[in-house]
């Protein structure tokens, strides 16, 4: 269009971030014959505009607004259009039911000409980046049907009708939005009209396309007032008409001073209620906004007196046009500056508040085994204080014209539990001494133990310490992606060298060797070096599905971050899916084999069922979805009907069968099979009947004989015999086999809410875990560690470096355009009725790496009972073969836990404290570099959307780390009831 008629059209650039009010943003407008430009849309919050807007203006001046496509226009302007087609939006699959519900009414409502303002908003464009990305041959379809449109509503625009074009935002390279970047905040303008839009053809192109605003250029178009609010700068251009180029520029010149005594009578206005504007620059505007008025007002009266040649005119009206641009571009840049209002002292409070909670989160860990009554005097009580404080801040609120706000009281409540917290500790504790517990103080101990403890909390808090400081420098933030494995093989690392170090690998020989200094490795670092290769290899691969960011331009993308319906090779996308599906088996398999192998597969109990043959169906379910998912649009014919079913129904069965499989692990979670083996009064074989006639009648009676009499024999000799005993199969594992369940059915759903390629990012993740388990199991048996029930520092820290890297391993970012939005509508074809089911699934996706691995905590606590390694630092002496064998046989597992169960509760909250210690320091991080940056160049970039993020996976950390310390509580429960009746028998 713009090459076929070149003198009635022209192409602009505008930015989709402008703002044009005090509290709101630009958010898009389409194709449309005199169409508007609204001010603020979002899909997750419709809520009606109440200020002063285009909309408005045009109904208040009774024009007629027609208004077609997207329904959130709907309600962000309620009975505002004179005649209105909605269609639903917010499923970003769907590429077709907008546009064509569009063009349906398009054609003949322009032709009707009952309207002054059409609005027509095409959403397939927007929905096929988000779904195929900006290459796909989908894409292709929808950019030709976007042009055969135009080319057809050219021909139905009358003479004196203005047809304006444009996106309401830009795409990246992978088809998403809704960052900053210059190629998602950057969109087309394209303007045409059968008249001539300027006097003389069209002005020579500039360097750089211009910026403009359509808000007051169409308002001034269609004769109605610009926005009160408003202060974007006019499009002149239009306003040229058609006479000679002093005519033109006088036109411009109204058109600009119009626009510009409007923005200042705003922030006139503005400044009388708001003191946020620096009143130097403000009165700078004034100052040249009067100073321009005075000049434009001296140049009209030498026009009237006809004092003027033209060039000179010519020049001074050019003159007037840069000043009025000079100061409408201020005025936007004083704005844009001064509306990021901060609250220095709320700041302040808050990373107080954290502060606080982190170093309390650190001395009750350490406390928790030191004290007998500190779960009343250091947390019964200060909460009964919070409480206390909140109400009676509450009330006097409420009772007084400030009203009641809800962070301000909640903020103050959080401040005198800890206040109430530190003033019992400090009175039961008065010796710093005893802030370690049990353990002895550092005067008494020699110099090399002292160092060797001092490094063994040094090391793992100088990782953490580290990547905390990486937090307040924008290029670390950017590169976290790296800088998070790279953290965890370090402290791995150094984990094993501090083994090495403190002698816990090698074995002296002899007098001989160790006069000579030299000394054997065990075998077990063989074992332990094994691992943390295998550790290394699962870092490394991670790295293949990593998001890119805007400030990494040589960075590609994962090709595995694509759904498989993108790809265009059908034998790679067979290959792909055979390959997801097998790896989906496989997890089952591992999972199922492990049960099998601790004996928590035998019983017949309805979560055991459900593991044998749920697992599996869940799995075909998966397999079933992408399988259908994948399928080309194009390729299915008449089948489509029931693959829009399909791809509803296999979502819903996944989610059906994994709340069964939860709602069984939390109703009966015990996975033992027990197994009487007492023996019975009486006979001494099996019951044969009949009178034995053959030898091999004997052969049944005689091997029972022996058998008895072993038996027998054996009693005797061990002097008091085994009474009644019951086996209990899996007993030893039974609180890791109902954590390991309930991740394996979050991790089917979590990976049901990802592309299908990405599961081998979630197989690594559960390797790496179960690597991450193994080396922490092995070095406490290598260490020979005095506390079983404490874990370490480095094994907590490290978990939470796993979850971080696996944040970017499963294809995130912490910023808005790496949000998987496809997530909200898995197993969903239309619309939500509500936002909160499509921000649980979003939240999922986004957060998965920090669910798995917060349900996941207590398994430090519990997987070196599983493993059960003795020490082998501390050698006992040599006993009878007989005796060690019974010692062999007696592995109790997980059940030594219940020998103390005060020391197990202590245990775990003791764990949860040290879990949330580390999150609240990663969060302490961000926030401070947030306050301290918030003037930074990129702060809006990469301090607050980092700041954003770390404070949602802090909530759904804390969440999730709360419920699987409770359904380790739940078994526990179970195995007390277990117990008891098992007694009663």
């Amino acid at each position: 269009l713009a090459t076929s008629q070149p003198r009635h059209a022209r192409l602009y650039r505008f930015r989709a971030d402008a703002p044009t009010t005090t509290m709101q943003r630009i958010k898009g407008l389409t194709t449309g014959s005199l169409p508007t430009f609204i001010d603020v849309g979002s899909n997750f919050a419709t809520y009606a505009i109440q200020e002063d807007n285009l909309l408005a203006q045009l109904v208040q001046n009774g024009r007629r607004v027609v208004f077609m496509g997207d329904d959130t226009w709907e309600g962000l302007f309620p009975k505002k259009f004179f005649r209105s087609y909605f269609f639903p939006s917010f499923n970003v699959k769907d590429l077709h039911t907008v546009d064509d519900g569009i063009l349906q009414h398009l054609y003949p409502t322009v032709d009707s000409g009952e309207w002054d303002v059409l609005i027509a908003h095409f959403l397939g464009v927007d929905h096929c980046g988000h779904k195929h990305g900006p290459d796909h041959p989908e894409m292709a379809k929808k950019l030709t049907q976007m042009n055969e449109m135009l080319r057809s509503l050219v021909d139905h625009l009358g003479n004196d009708t203005l047809l304006l074009v444009a996106g309401d935002h830009g795409m990246t390279q992978t088809g998403d939005h809704g960052g900053d970047s210059e190629k998602e905040v950057n969109a087309a303008l394209f303007v045409y009209s059968k008249t001539p839009l300027f006097s003389t053809g069209l002005p020579e192109e500039p360097e750089t396309v211009p910026q403009v605003n359509l808000v007051p250029t169409v308002a001034l178009l269609l004769g109605v007032p610009i926005p009160y609010s408003n202060i974007g700068e006019v499009m002149a251009e239009l306003f040229s008409g058609d006479g000679d180029a002093v005519s033109a520029a006088l036109q411009q010149l109204s058109v600009y001073h119009i626009n510009a005594k409007q923005v200042d009578r705003f922030l006139h206005s503005y400044s009388l209620v708001a003191q946020d504007l620096p009143a130097d620059q403000l009165q700078h505007l004034r100052e040249l906004f009067s100073s321009t008025v005075e000049e434009h007002t001296r140049l009209l009266a030498q026009m009237q007196e006809a004092t003027l040649v033209p060039a000179e005119l010519e020049s001074r009206l050019g003159s007037l046009i840069r000043r009025f641009q000079l100061y409408l571009q201020e005025a936007r840049a004083v704005c844009t500056q001064s509306w990021a209002r901060f609250h220095p002292l709320r700041m302040v409070g808050g990373c107080t508040l954290i502060a606080a909670s982190c170093l309390l989160c650190y001395v009750a860990s350490e406390l928790a085994t030191a004290s007998d009554s500190f779960y009343r005097s250091c947390l019964l009580y200060p909460l009964l204080w919070s409480l206390v404080v909140a109400v009676l801040l509450g009330l006097a609120r409420a009772f007084t014209q400030e009203g009641l706000d809800i962070l301000l009281v909640s903020s103050w409540a959080a401040a005198a539990s800890q206040l109430g917290f530190f003033w019992y500790w400090w009175g039961q504790h008065p010796k710093r001494a005893h802030l370690v517990g049990s353990q002895p103080p550092l005067a008494s101990i020699g110099l090399r133990q002292r160092l060797r403890a001092w490094l063994g909390l040094a090391f793992p808090m100088g990782i953490l310490l580290f990547r905390c400081g990486a937090m307040f420098s924008d290029s670390f933030v950017v590169a976290e992606a790296r800088v998070a494995p790279f953290l965890l093989a370090s402290l791995v690392m150094l984990l094993v060298g501090k083994l090495h170090w403190d002698g816990h690998l090698t074995v002296p020989e002899g007098p001989k060797q160790q006069l000579l200094g030299f000394s054997s490795y065990r075998r077990e670092i063989w074992y332990l070096l094994c691992l943390m290769a295998a550790l290394l290899v699962c870092v490394r691969l991670s790295g293949f599905f990593h998001q890119c960011r805007e400030e990494i331009p040589q960075c590609q993308p994962s090709l595995f971050l694509s759904p498989l319906a993108s790809l265009r090779n059908t034998r790679a996308k067979n290959l792909f899916y055979l390959l997801c599906v097998a790896l989906l088996a496989g997890l089952v398999y591992a999972v199922r084999s492990w049960l099998r192998h601790y004996g928590n597969l035998n019983s017949s109990e309805p979560l055991v069922l459900f593991v044998r043959w749920g697992f599996p169906l869940v799995v075909l379910c998966i397999a079933c979805y992408w399988a259908v998912a994948s399928s080309a649009d194009d390729s299915l014919g008449k089948l489509q009907e029931l693959v829009q079913v399909a791809v509803v129904v296999f979502p819903w069965a996944v989610y059906g069968l994994a709340s069964v499989g939860l709602l069984l692990l939390l109703c009966n979670p015990m996975t033992v099979f027990a197994k009487d083996t007492r023996e019975p009064a009486g006979s001494i074989v099996t019951p044969y009947l009949g009178v034995p006639s053959s030898e091999v009648d004997f052969l049944h009676v005689i091997p029972q004989i022996y058998k008895r009499m072993q038996e027998s024999q054996k009693s005797r000799l061990e002097q008091g015999s085994c009474r009644a005993t019951v086996a209990a199969y899996g007993l030893g594992s039974v609180y890791s086999a109902a954590l390991v369940i309930a991740l394996t059915l979050l991790g089917f759903l979590l990976m049901l809410l990802h592309s299908e390629r990405l599961s081998l990012a979630f197989l690594l993740l559960f390797l790496e875990a179960f690597v991450l388990l193994h080396m922490h199991a092995r070095a406490r048996g290598l260490a020979g560690d005095a506390e079983p029930f404490s874990v370490p520092w480095y094994a907590v820290i490290s978990w939470l470096l796993a979850a971080s890297q696996f944040f970017y391993s499963t294809g995130h970012q912490p910023i808005f355009p790496a949000i998987h939005w496809n997530a909200a509508f898995v197993g969903f074809h239309l619309d939500h009725s509500t936002n909160l089911l499509p921000a649980v699934l979003v939240g999922a996706n986004t957060f998965a790496s920090h669910i798995l691995f917060a349900v996941g905590c207590p398994l430090l606590l519990l997987w070196p009972f599983v493993c059960e390694m003795p020490s082998l630092q501390k050698r006992k002496p040599k006993k009878e073969p007989r005796e060690e064998l019974q010692e062999v046989e007696e592995h109790m597992m997980e059940m030594r836990l219940r020998e103390s169960p005060e020391k197990f509760s202590t245990a775990l909250l003791q764990l949860g404290l040290k879990y949330l210690f580390v999150l609240g320091t990663q969060l302490l991080a961000c926030v401070c570099a947030a306050m301290i940056l918030r003037r930074h160049l990129m702060v809006w970039k990469v301090f607050a959307p980092k700041f954003l993020f770390e404070s949602l996976g802090f909530v759904v950390s804390s969440i999730c780390l709360l419920l699987g310390i409770s359904l380790v509580m739940r078994v526990d429960c179970a195995v007390s009831t277990w117990f008891s009746q098992l007694q009663l028998r």
